[in-house]
């Protein structure tokens, strides 16, 4: 089936194969129409875009790395690159983030808005000008309220990405949730990813691995371990696999690559740099 296209109330839902927008404007009526028009236009090639080049775009990137074609492949390959110094990571860490920046640029170069967002599974683009804010909740796998994200114009942060061992993607670690605030989507999509990787601790038998390939045989992954299930873990193991995530997170704030982050492990919190973040009652930080 090709793209599909609804309306929800003063929303858009796009959807295409793995790819499912839900896209929010304000602003008048026909600037809202004009955007929405300008989302579905743009989407309609979209996945079809990145099919062309996935056999680069699952390469582990190298300094030899050949640059791709297509517009939300080199957002892709440009998130990624900034974390590609002694790590493994792959054009596909970015691809939600990037899918909702291409459709959000499309958006804001077609309307005047005062505020947009897209949604791409959780990875969230934002569009905010002078006086306008954006708030989102951070919740469990099972539905548990985490928190909430209030970010507004003034914050140097335009994208929102969560990652983890419950999320769309296979995980080579161990973290519920990872929630990464940065200035782009694409950017906070691979930070989400490769914190959520980080928060990990070996030489226990409460986790579960197998390669990746062995569960998706088209994964970027390949033959790397990929977390298939964690058990009730020690609160020494809970507090170095937190600690683990939590100096990467740090690493990745202190090089400017993200703005903050919020971890969550078997009922455990740590919140990294600057986070607009106020946790649930009963979600407290973990140090």
């Amino acid at each position: 089936m090709g793209p599909l296209a609804h309306r929800l109330g003063n929303r858009l839902h796009l959807q295409h194969g793995p790819i499912d927008l839900i896209i929010g404007a304000d602003g008048a009526g026909h600037a809202r129409a004009q955007a929405f028009a300008a989302a579905q236009a743009r989407f309609a090639t979209v996945l079809e875009e990145l099919v062309t080049e996935l056999d680069l775009l699952r390469q582990p990137i190298g300094h030899d790395t050949p640059p791709p074609h297509g517009e939300t492949a080199t957002r892709m390959m440009d998130a990624s690159k900034r974390f590609a110094t002694g790590t493994f990571v792959t054009s596909m860490a970015a691809v939600a983030g990037a899918v909702a920046e291409t459709i959000l640029q499309a958006m804001t170069a077609t309307a005047d808005l005062p505020r947009a967002y897209v949604n791409n599974g959780g990875d969230i683009a934002l569009h905010l000008t002078q006086g306008t804010e954006f708030s989102t909740a951070m919740a469990g796998h099972d539905g548990r309220a985490l928190g909430r994200i209030r970010i507004t114009h003034a914050d140097p942060i335009r994208g929102i990405a969560t990652s983890g061992r419950h999320g769309r993607s296979l995980s080579c670690g161990i973290a519920d949730s990872v929630t990464v605030l940065a200035a782009t989507a694409a950017t906070a999509d691979v930070a989400a990813t490769l914190i959520a990787n980080a928060v990990d601790v070996q030489n226990t038998s409460a986790i579960r691995r197998r390669p990746a390939r062995e569960i998706d045989d088209h994964s970027d992954l390949g033959d790397r371990l990929v977390v298939t299930g964690c058990g009730p873990l020690r609160a020494d193991a809970i507090t170095t696999a937190l600690g683990n995530g939590a100096d990467y997170a740090q690493k990745c704030a202190s090089g400017g690559q993200i703005t903050g982050a919020c971890l969550f492990l078997q009922g455990h919190t740590r919140v990294i740099g600057h986070s607009p973040v106020t946790l649930s009652q009963g979600t407290p930080e973990y140090a």
